[in-house]
């Protein structure tokens, strides 16, 4: 009896020692781990200048192509991200009842922005957006893989001639590209009809199109064997199908390929896939007008999964990045894709009330991925995290109320300035900030610059000195900052 109560005992002191042990111990005050959740990350200044840096290249080119921008909500109905992406549907973040609406975080910015044309009744707009996205996904952060991640998207939505808008899509992605300077890339491009006009010769039932896609779409990361033993053992396709589609998978091209498929004794006989290998002979000729042909390959094996694409598609990949080199001797590999959109000319018409559509064709840019290349390509680097033009600085004590009147003088003239919170700073710890932090001017005053009515005005580089008049001060950084 007496040895049942002292078990007892024992287990409930222990389970109290456990809930203690949680609490934080004696002084009541939780205890719990300092950490970003999985797939986040916090971002330090440096990292900061780099992304905006970045967004501010992306944003250029969008601007230069015509485009507006939007803002969406960062969550929607659920409903409204529901059957959008197909196998991917399974990674959309799910939110709790909130006041009896079901709602989820934002998968991409394609389907807000397609709800937003239907609700609003606009049938023609060039637009850019960037915001953050959420997926349920594995992370994989090293490689840029996140869980809330940035996307940056350009559309083209309206009625207008085939192929012109598509093109321009692509020539962007080229521009962003070679602007940032990451390394070698290719665009891949493909037509969702030639797919599904490739699978029906082949022999695929039309309920396994989708599911096939989605195989077909992991090219990128596996072997064709792997992906056929998928397709053969998961999806149930048959082998002779399963082979026929590793036959066209294999081929890529230009101009050319497009022209030689539409003689192939198959492909032909399929209405979709001729409609799509004629856009992709107009595609490369728009493309070579564009002056980006170098860079763009027809390739049969992109497929991309979602399911809303109805046209053209395209991925751009890295297949040399200066972040990621290869060892001595080895091929440089690709370093996964960094951008990627396509046509999907339906999906306004799925949340219009009368079914009507409004063509689109869109590219949204892998942002995560740049970011992580040029992080990298930064480290070795000085990277300026503030644009201060002018340090204001003095010589002597007790000049803090002349300093912080220069300062708002500056300020006043719209020039990037700042000044020590001491009231008597040591001259050499304020010039050692201006040459660590970068800053490209110092203005100096001391008792006899203000006597003289001048501020001694020191280029931070060179450690040159010349007197400036303090009238003509705001014209001489203006222009002296147009040169450092």
């Amino acid at each position: 009896m007496y040895a049942l109560v002292f078990l007892v005992f024992q287990t409930e002191v222990s389970e109290l020692l456990e809930q203690k042990a949680q609490l934080g111990g004696d002084d009541g005050k939780q205890q719990f781990v300092l950490k970003t959740p999985k797939g986040t990350r916090d971002f330090n200044p440096k990292q900061m200048a780099v992304r905006e840096k970045v967004f501010n290249t992306i944003v250029g080119c969008f601007k230069r192509h015509g485009a507006e921008t939007i803002d969406t909500p960062v969550f929607e109905l659920k409903e409204t991200l529901t059957g959008k992406y197909g196998e991917d549907s399974k990674l959309i973040y799910d939110l709790a009842d909130q006041g009896g609406e079901l709602l989820s975080l934002r998968y991409d910015l394609t389907v807000p922005f397609a709800r937003y044309l239907a609700m609003n009744k606009i049938t023609n707009i060039k637009r850019y957006h960037i915001a953050k996205v959420y997926r349920r996904d594995n992370p994989a952060m090293t490689r840029g893989r996140y869980r809330e991640f940035y996307q940056c998207d350009f559309d083209i939505a309206g009625q207008y001639d085939a192929m012109i808008p598509d093109a321009e899509c692509l020539r962007i992605v080229h521009e962003i590209l070679s602007e940032l300077d990451l390394g070698d890339f290719l665009i891949k491009v493909n037509d969702r009809r030639i797919l599904d006009g490739m699978f029906a010769v082949c022999g695929v039932p039309d309920d396994k199109f989708r599911i096939i896609c989605s195989t077909v779409d992991k090219l990128d990361k596996m072997c064709w064997e792997d992906v056929k033993m998928e397709m053969v053992k998961e999806k149930g396709l048959s082998e002779e199908a399963a082979n026929q589609i590793g036959q066209y998978v294999s081929m890529q091209g230009g101009m050319d390929l497009a022209e030689r498929l539409l003689q192939d004794p198959k492909m032909s006989q399929s209405k979709q896939a001729c409609a799509g290998l004629s856009d992709m002979k107009q595609l490369f000729s728009y493309l070579k007008l564009f002056q980006v042909t170098d860079k763009v390959v027809f390739d049969l094996s992109l497929a991309r999964g979602l399911d809303y694409y109805t046209g053209v598609i395209y991925e751009a990949v890295l297949t040399q990045a200066g972040a990621t080199p290869a060892p001595d001797g080895e091929e440089s590999p690709s370093v996964g894709s960094v951008a990627g959109g396509g046509r999907y000319d339906g999906l306004v018409g799925m949340f219009d009330p009368k079914g009507r559509t409004v063509p689109c064709v869109g590219v949204s840019i892998g942002i995560e991925r740049i970011f992580s290349i040029m992080e990298k390509k930064a480290e070795a680097e000085k990277v300026r995290t503030t644009e201060i033009q002018v340090m204001v600085v003095s010589a002597q004590k007790n000049l803090l109320e002349e300093r912080l009147k220069l300062v708002t003088e500056l300020w006043n003239a719209g020039i990037k300035a700042e000044a020590m919170y001491k009231k008597d700073p040591k001259l050499l710890s304020q010039l050692q900030h201006c040459e660590e932090s970068g800053i490209p001017l110092v203005a100096i005053l001391g008792e006899q610059e203000l006597k003289d009515g001048v501020v001694k005005l020191r280029t931070t580089a060179t450690r040159e000195e010349v007197d400036v008049s303090r009238v003509d001060l705001v014209e001489e950084i203006k222009k002296m900052t147009l040169v450092v």
